[in-house]
């Protein structure tokens, strides 16, 4: 599936950056980053996923889906990719085929079981009522989020496809692979899909880590200075 593509800054700026979202959003998550990234050099690109944002719904999210789609859509060997969340999970296998220089994973939703799995059921059980939060219920739950934040996740509530959810609660840990290109996984605090057991296996396979300190699983929208620090060396 060809993905709505959205962009900030000049395609004549010298290096490029490609940001993926996370389930349940669009490239709106991005608002505070963008710029960010715009105001460092960067042309940034980010995809509105199948089934999120300006994108079509379809009857398949597989996490091979949502990979195929990325690399059909996106454009080959860029500087970075951000891919955060079900992003993240999605860049994992898509990362070889679009070949960027770096890769940034934040919080990934790599694992499926243990603490994960509370966190899915936590989602899960939040899918059906997304129509309907208002957006005060949204700013209740993000209590650090930009006011410009709170509104973009409540619209995008609106026309997200709520069967995501049951493919997302489908799947299973990903066997992540030794990276062939430099990788950080950048981490929530607590994170509740990467729990700290988990983390050691992931330095041996080659990836670093990074923990932004009182940070929730939306890194870049709870504490967006810390999610840029975290970035020192990467961008």
């Amino acid at each position: 599936m060809r993905l709505a593509l959205h962009t900030w800054g000049s395609p004549d700026a010298g290096k490029t950056a490609l940001l993926i979202h996370g389930a349940m959003s669009s490239h709106g998550t991005w608002s505070g980053v963008a710029p960010e990234l715009v105001a460092r050099g960067y042309y940034v690109i980010a995809p509105d996923l199948r089934g999120h944002g300006d994108s079509s719904h379809a009857d398949s999210y597989l996490t091979e889906d949502f990979a195929e789609d990325l690399v059909e859509s996106l454009p080959k060997d860029t500087d970075v990719i951000i891919g955060h969340s079900l992003g993240a999970r999605a860049l994992l296998l898509a990362v070889d085929a679009l070949a960027p220089e770096r890769a940034v994973y934040s919080d990934p939703a790599w694992m499926m079981s243990g603490p994960a799995a509370v966190e899915q059921a936590r989602m899960r059980e939040f899918t059906p009522i997304t129509k309907f939060v208002t957006v005060k219920q949204v700013q209740q739950l993000n209590p650090r989020w930009t006011a410009e934040d709170v509104a973009t996740e409540w619209a995008d509530f609106q026309v997200w496809d709520e069967r995501v959810m049951d493919k997302i609660w489908r799947m299973h840990d990903i066997n992540v692979p030794v990276p062939k290109i430099p990788s950080l996984v950048q981490i929530a605090d607590p994170s509740r899909v990467v729990p700290p057991e988990y983390r050691p296996h992931l330095t041996g396979l080659g990836y670093t880590i990074r923990v932004v300190k009182g940070a929730r699983h939306v890194i870049h929208r709870d504490d967006l200075d810390g999610f840029l620090a975290s970035l020192d060396g990467w961008l």
